[in-house]
C-alpha cells in the first residue's frame, strides 16, 4: 500500500462513520468518494435532478446572495456556492438535517454557508432579501402552502424564485376566464382547472404530505403569489421573478388591492 491510500483512508473511514450516525439521508451527496444515501431509492437524487435544469440557471452568481428553503443536507446550497454565491443561507426546521448539511458543508469545503432552525413561516425573521431563494419539494409538505408562497414574497425574496413541488393529477393546463357566473360548475370537473389535492393521512407512507397540486394549480399559486414564471426549467421546476402582488395575501401583515 503506497503512503498516498494510508493517509487516505483513515478520512474515508471516519466520513463513513459520521455519515452512518448521521443517517437516514435524503441527500444522496459524494462526500470524498463516501455517497450520503448510496440506496436511495430514486438514485442519484437530487443531483440527478439538478442536472436537468441546472442549466437554466446562472452560471456565475457572483457577489448574489441565496437563499434555501428547507435545504435538508444542504445539496442545494453547496451547488450556488460552487456557482460563486457571495452568501448562502439554508434554514430547516429539522435539527438532523441541519447536522447533515453542516457536516456536509464542512467536509466539502463550503463552512461559509449558515445553517438555521427556521421554518418558511419565520422567514420574516431573517430581516432581508436575497437574489436567489431556492424552494424545491417543500410546498406539499405545509398545512398552510399559499401562506408560505405569501411570505416568501412579502419578506425574503429580491427577484429570482427557483420553485419545485410534486405534482399529480392532470398535466394540462386550461385556459381560464377572468370571472365565472356563480350558475357555472362545468369548468370545475376540467381536469386542467387548478387543483389542490388534500391528503388527510398519508402519501407514500408519509404524513407530512398534506397539499399536492396539479400543474395549473402550482402555475396558479406562484402568479397569485407574485411570482412571473419565466421558465418551466423540468417537470415540475420553475424559475420564476419577483413581481408585485396581484392580490389575496390577507393575512401576512401587508394589505394589496382588491381582487379584481
Amino acid at each position: 500500500m503506497n503512503v498516498a491510500a494510508r493517509t487516505l483512508q483513515p478520512d474515508v473511514r471516519g466520513i463513513r462513520e459520521k455519515v452512518d450516525a448521521l443517517g437516514p439521508w435524503f441527500h444522496n451527496i459524494d462526500l470524498g468518494g463516501v455517497w450520503t444515501a448510496p440506496d436511495h431509492f430514486l438514485g442519484d437524487y437530487p443531483g440527478v435532478k439538478f442536472r436537468r435544469f441546472a442549466p437554466h440557471l446562472p452560471d456565475d452568481l457572483s457577489g448574489k446572495s441565496v437563499l434555501d428553503i428547507g435545504c435538508n443536507a444542504g445539496f442545494y446550497s453547496m451547488e450556488m456556492m460552487r456557482r460563486g454565491a457571495e452568501r448562502v443561507v439554508g434554514i430547516d426546521s429539522d435539527e438532523r438535517y441541519l447536522a447533515q448539511a453542516r457536516f456536509a458543508a464542512e467536509t466539502l469545503g463550503h463552512a461559509r454557508i449558515e445553517f438555521r432552525n427556521l421554518s418558511v413561516y419565520d422567514v420574516g425573521a431573517l430581516g432581508e432579501r436575497f437574489d436567489l431563494v431556492i424552494f424545491m419539494g417543500v410546498l406539499y409538505h405545509l398545512r398552510h402552502p399559499l401562506l408560505a408562497l405569501d411570505l416568501i414574497h412579502e419578506h425574503v425574496a429580491a427577484d429570482i424564485l427557483l420553485f419545485q413541488s410534486m405534482q399529480r393529477g392532470s398535466a394540462r393546463v386550461l385556459p381560464l376566464e377572468e370571472d365565472y357566473p356563480f350558475e357555472e360548475t362545468a369548468t370545475f370537473w376540467e381536469t386542467g382547472f387548478p387543483k389542490l389535492h388534500f391528503i388527510e393521512r398519508e402519501y407514500a407512507h408519509d404524513w407530512t404530505n398534506w397539499w399536492v397540486p396539479n400543474r395549473a394549480c402550482a402555475e396558479a399559486m406562484l402568479r397569485a403569489s407574485g411570482f412571473r414564471i419565466e421558465t418551466r426549467a423540468e417537470e415540475e421546476v420553475y424559475i420564476c421573478r419577483r413581481a408585485e402582488m396581484p392580490y389575496g395575501a390577507w393575512g401576512t401583515g401587508a394589505v394589496y388591492p382588491r381582487k379584481g
